[in-house]
């Protein structure tokens, strides 16, 4: 068995804040909307936590038509709301906040929400859900963020702080190419674990995770006979440092080489 928690996380995104968030301010004080906010990049963050379970996303989709099939294919239902100049208030926030209510009350396995916005008006839904026992993080841009709601949050990730690079060592020259992704999910996954706990991970629990990002991961595609193979190759290239616990036998990863 793994050590790794089994939170069960619902993901709620008000999409046009973030899809704002990633444009510039012009000169008349109104946002424009900037490139595609990466999705894919964020539930792989967000599933560092724990498995989703519910992903729902709610905009008038009219104005982001570019970005309904790339959120089908992450899973994400897409909730509809008429565009606020026909109902003269924020329906996405409204519907988001009484969908988090709902699930709060009536599913009791979900223990964790992922509110990607960084609108304030979300602050009293956070305190409520926190008030219920819930766990609350928060994601947003830094320059659209609201600094009452990252602090009402138990955590809030920087979407900047998501799709910057770095943390993991370049392998692409010492891996054959047909070898990148695996390295790649390996090393995001071990980056992620350590982002919030340097100490030593076991194996079991870093396969668990890239499995939770990758579900269609195993070593055996990569022609590796098990996962203590595969670590034991990166070891072996100097990417990482691997030991054998005394007293179970298990591997386990402390972490990048320097």
């Amino acid at each position: 068995m793994s050590d790794t928690i089994q939170s069960s996380m619902a993901v709620l995104i008000d999409y046009e804040n973030l899809a704002l968030g990633t444009g510039r301010r012009k000169r008349n004080g109104h946002q424009e909307v900037g490139p595609m906010p990466d999705m894919k990049r964020i539930l792989e963050r967000l599933v560092d936590r724990g498995r989703i379970v519910s992903k729902r996303a709610y905009c008038d989709w009219q104005r982001f038509a570019d970005a309904i099939t790339p959120l089908h294919e992450l899973g994400i239902e897409l909730i509809e709301i008429p565009d606020r100049a026909f109902t003269g208030k924020n329906s996405a926030d409204i519907r988001l906040a009484v969908d988090a209510v709902e699930m709060c009350l009536t599913r009791e396995h979900i223990d964790t929400f992922a509110i990607l916005s960084g609108d304030s008006d979300f602050s009293p839904l956070v305190a409520k859900l926190k008030e219920f026992g819930k766990t609350v993080i928060g994601v947003g841009m830094r320059d659209a963020t609201s600094s009452l709601l990252a602090e009402n949050c138990d955590e809030f990730i920087f979407y900047e702080d998501i799709v910057s690079a770095g943390g993991i060592p370049s392998f692409e020259s010492a891996v054959p190419k047909e070898k990148h992704p695996c390295y790649q999910l390996l090393f995001e996954s071990l980056a992620a674990i350590q982002r919030d706990d340097d100490s030593p991970v076991l194996a079991s629990r870093l396969k668990d995770t890239m499995q939770r990002k990758s579900p269609q991961f195993s070593q055996t595609s990569y022609g590796y006979r098990s996962f203590t193979a595969l670590l034991r190759e990166a070891a072996k290239l100097e990417f990482i440092k691997i030991h054998q616990d005394a007293r179970s036998g298990t591997a386990m990863v402390d972490g990048f080489c320097e």
